[in-house]
This record gives C-alpha cells, structure tokens and sequence, in this order.
C-alpha cells in the first residue's frame, strides 16, 4: 500500500491535535512547552508543513508520550 505523503501529513496533524486536547492543553500551551510559536502549531495540526524529528521530539515531551506515539495513528482519507 502506497501512502501518500500529503495524506499522512495532514493525519499527522489531527493526531497532534487530538493528543493536545486530550491533554486538555490549548495550542498557546503546547506551544509555550515546546518553545515554538502557536502559529507553527496550527500550521502542524492543519498539515501545511512536514514538521522535523527534532520537533516531533518536542512536541511529545510536551505531551509527555514517545515520539512514537506521535506517529501511531490510523490513516483517514
């Protein structure tokens, strides 16, 4: 199965937002955690960038699970 890389970028991201609100943390307090600005959170969760491994790092810090987790989600269309 070939996956596409738009595709799991944008799930990427609603999978960030899902861990965050299930946190009960707002973008401003991922992050003011993660030292990054909330516009680059929004941007993430919405799938317009392909973040770095050094952010996915932070961001789970942040939401105190393994990076791996981040990256454990299923694929929607």
């Amino acid at each position: 199965m070939e996956i596409s890389k738009d595709h799991f970028i944008i799930n990427f991201g609603v999978h960030v937002r899902q861990l965050r609100e299930k946190n009960n943390m707002s973008q401003q307090d991922l992050a003011n955690d993660c030292n990054i600005s909330k516009r680059q959170i929004g941007r993430i969760e919405r799938g317009e960038i392909n973040t770095t491994l050094k952010t996915i790092v932070i961001i789970a810090n942040a939401l105190q699970v393994e990076p791996k987790e981040l990256l454990n989600f299923s694929m929607k269309q």
